[in-house]
């Protein structure tokens, strides 16, 4: 199985350590940051997406992408400051399955990755 993420991520030197992590994985990551989002998101069909909290309306993105039948099971993997807790505590609210410290998040990313493409959960 083809395995795919979308990054909600607007660093572009962050957004290249993810696609280089997933490449030597197998794994392809579509970037998104348009209008129209979930209907894109939902074409793609991919097994996770990986959103950075501190990027514009990002708990308003976890609700839109949770309220559409056509992207709510996609798993939503958020990853901010550990020191923003109540932007952890409203992405937790909004319905991010896995909030991440994004230094942990940057460490754990091949095992994310590498979760995604055997088909497995891990608890980050």
């Amino acid at each position: 199985m083809a395995v795919t993420v979308v990054a909600l991520v607007q660093d572009l030197f962050f957004l290249t350590k993810i696609r280089e992590t997933a490449k030597s994985l197998g794994v392809s990551v579509i970037a998104r940051e348009s209008q129209g989002e979930a209907d894109a998101i939902a074409e793609s069909q991919p097994q996770a997406i990986l959103l950075d909290l501190n990027s514009p309306a990002a708990v308003a993105r976890i609700r839109t992408l949770k309220a559409d039948p056509r992207t709510r099971g996609i798993r939503i993997v958020g990853f901010v400051s550990h020191v923003q807790g109540q932007l952890i505590a409203a992405a937790r609210e909004a319905g991010c399955d896995t909030v991440m410290a994004r230094s942990a998040f940057a460490q754990q990313l091949p095992n994310l990755l590498r979760d995604l493409a055997g088909g497995t959960e891990r608890s980050c």
